[in-house]
Order: C-alpha cells, then structure tokens, then sequence
C-alpha cells in the first residue's frame, strides 16, 4: 500500500470534488430591505401630498411649498428605483415561500416589475410636464434639475400620461399590499419575513 508522503495533501473522496452551492437567502438584504420601506414611506408621504396639493384654491400661498415638496420628493423616487433596479441585478431576490402556487409566482413577479415601471415612469412623466411647460424642477432646494426646450404639446402629454399613471400606481399599490396580508393571514407562509430585519433569538 502507498502512503502519501509528509507534507503531501491526501487524496479528497471524488464526492467533495463537487461544487456546493450556497444557500438560497430567505430575507431581503439589508440595502434591499432600507430601500424598499423608504420607497414605501416616501409613497405615503408624496400621494396625499398630491391630493392636497391638486385642492388647493388658485393662488394658495401654500401652493409653492406643495409643488417643490412634490417634485422632490418623486426625484428621489426615481433615484430610488433605478437604485434598487441596480442594486436587485446583483443581489437576487429570495424565493418565494415553498408551496406558493404557481399562478401566485407569476403574479407576484408581473406586480412587482410593474410597480417598478411605475415608479419610474410617474416620476419622468412628472418631471417632463414640469420641465417642458417652462417650470423648475428643484431638490428641496438644494439644486434643480435640467429644464427642457418649452414645449406645451409635450406638457400637455405628460400630464395626461401622469394623471392617468397615479390610478396604475394606486391599484399596484393596493395589489401589492392585499398579496402581502394574503400570505400572512391566509397562508401563514412567513412571506413578510423576507422584507424584515432578522429577529434576534431571545
């Protein structure tokens, strides 16, 4: 029988020759998990921010402050979800909870890609209707974004196209709010889990 000599690495089984895969990850990445609920809370913030803003009288002094407000905060929206669109092509979502049916995967990942187009597009259409009909379009202040060439045939579009997204966003919104109480109350399959900080054992 031959030994191996001293200092010599012994022969590995041909079984642990073989790449293990890491893990699935069950939760949402810390980064992932921060964007997505200021994404949310900029949301509740900027839609009634909206209504309020569309109700108020002609030439309310409050007018400017909602406007700048508004516009802000759906700059850093848009900055957001292209953020988290980058972020979300190398750091892969978790899975789904085992058992979840087919047909609920493939509305899952069809309302979450829409909701991301939304929030890229009510943005944009937001920013082209300010910028094209001649208006600024400021960051709290701190600087403003480049106008467009004045165009009120452009305006006008975006306006419309704006308007009519916030109903896409509201329904994707409530969609995406029902699936997630679905998952908890219903199936109980800890689907929330993945968007929640690990919880420390006691």
């Amino acid at each position: 029988m031959d030994y191996p000599t001293l200092g010599a690495a012994a022969p590995r089984p041909r079984a642990a020759t073989a790449s293990v895969l890491p893990p699935l990850p069950t939760r949402y990445d810390a980064v992932a998990r921060f964007l997505h609920w200021l994404t949310a809370l900029l949301l509740l913030a900027v839609i009634p921010l909206a209504w309020q803003m569309l109700a108020l009288p002609e030439n309310d002094p409050r007018a400017g402050l909602y406007f700048t407000l508004h516009k802000s905060i759906g700059v850093t929206i848009l900055a957001l979800a292209a953020l988290r669109l980058a972020w979300r092509a190398t750091h892969p979502a978790p899975p789904l909870p085992a058992g979840t049916p087919r047909w609920a995967v493939a509305a899952a990942h069809a309302s979450h890609w829409l909701l991301y187009l939304a929030l890229l597009a009510m943005p944009i259409s937001g920013y082209v209707l300010t910028a094209a009909a001649g208006y600024p379009v400021p960051w709290f202040g701190l600087f403003e974004l480049p106008t467009l060439p004045r165009n009120e045939a452009l305006a006008n579009a975006a306006n419309a196209a704006h308007l009519a997204g916030q109903w896409v966003v509201y329904a994707l919104v409530v969609l995406h709010v029902l699936g997630v109480v679905w998952h908890v109350v219903i199936w109980r399959d800890g689907l929330l889990g993945r968007m929640l900080p690990p919880q420390e054992p006691l």
